[in-house]
């Protein structure tokens, strides 16, 4: 079965599709960084613009490098929530409109349940169950996949995600949007351990970054370290809350696999510490850094999974810009 997937939840607009025999046929992302890039940060309103002028574009760019039809393609899935409502909006009624002309099933995929299974990609022998730290701009969460995908929400940060964190670090530190090459740059030359930061809810599974935010902002304002330090250490102490808390979500399932995706999840210095950190007691699956990234990829592939245990949205369904669980999307 050849199944389309289609992702506009943020500042990414991408469509690629999937062959349930040979793998991914196509991949199309237009990428909106450079344009969010001047205002710090993405702009929702200019997200949603910019979505509706390049979604039909990439679809057929999709289409066109698979080498396949419009009529070739037997469902589709689309990112229904959580992200951008505005976003979301332009993503889900388009794969609407496609579902309706070709008479296909629609199939609602969650952000971040693609996201976490996205890893299957670039490690086929990866089976569920396993445990799964998503950690992005807006997201930080721990999940327990089972063998029939479901997903078991296990704890989430209280407040900013860890992405935002690097993101509004950078900014205080005057460097380039998106924060987090900016920071893992910059801590090359730093020392890690350098500045001793707090680490918020230590004995907790729950997450917590604002007080590590304000803690740097301090530190800069103190004037008495370099801000190469101060972001080697701001760097160090997020990574290593991370393999706390994954530690503690390891040790309440009894998993011996953990899965680590989202933007963050590209840092080469986060996915040296968590491989050397759990070498002896745990098999840790990153997805290729490409599939870290929004793409349209990890929603084709998250269809073909969910397709046939998972309700279709009909045509009323709606986009939504936020999901406590992800078992209540579908």
């Amino acid at each position: 079965m050849i199944f389309l997937g289609i992702e506009t939840s943020c500042d990414e607009t991408s469509a690629a599709v999937y062959d349930s025999c040979s793998g991914i046929k196509s991949s199309v992302i237009s990428s909106q960084i450079d344009i969010h890039s001047r205002y710090g940060g993405v702009v929702p309103e200019i997200a949603s613009r910019n979505h509706a002028l390049k979604i039909e574009t990439v679809f057929y760019e999709a289409i066109e490098k698979a080498s396949i039809s419009v009529s070739d393609i037997d469902a589709v899935g689309v990112t229904r929530a959580p992200g951008l409502i505005g976003a979301l909006f332009v993503g889900v009624s388009f794969a609407k409109g496609l579902s309706y002309a070709l008479k296909i099933p629609l199939i609602p995929v969650n952000h971040l349940s693609a996201h976490i299974i996205s890893a299957e990609l670039t490690h086929p022998e990866l089976v569920p169950p396993y445990t799964g730290l998503i950690i992005s701009g807006g997201h930080s969460h721990i999940y327990q996949v089972d063998k029939s995908y479901n997903f078991r929400l296990f704890s989430y940060t209280v407040d900013d995600a860890a992405g935002e964190a690097f993101d509004k670090v950078a900014k205080m530190m005057g460097l380039a949007y998106p924060g987090g090459p900016a920071i893992e740059n910059l801590s090359t030359k730093g020392n890690p351990d350098a500045v001793k930061f707090p680490v918020a809810m230590k004995a907790q599974s729950n997450m917590s970054f604002s007080g590590l935010k304000t803690a740097v902002m301090n530190c800069l304002n103190q004037g008495y370290f370099t801000k190469a330090d101060i972001a080697a250490s701001f760097q160090s102490t997020l990574v290593q809350t991370l393999i706390n808390k994954s530690q503690i979500a390891l040790k309440h399932f009894n998993s011996d696999k953990l899965v680590i995706s989202g933007g963050v999840a590209c840092n080469g210095y986060l996915r040296d510490k968590f491989l050397e950190y759990f070498k002896d007691s745990c098999d840790i699956y990153f997805p290729s850094k490409y599939l870290c990234t929004d793409n349209g990829d990890m929603i084709a592939y998250a269809a073909y999974k969910f397709m046939h245990f998972r309700k279709f949205l009909d045509i009323k369904g709606t986009a939504r810009d936020n999901e406590s669980s992800i078992n209540t999307i579908i």
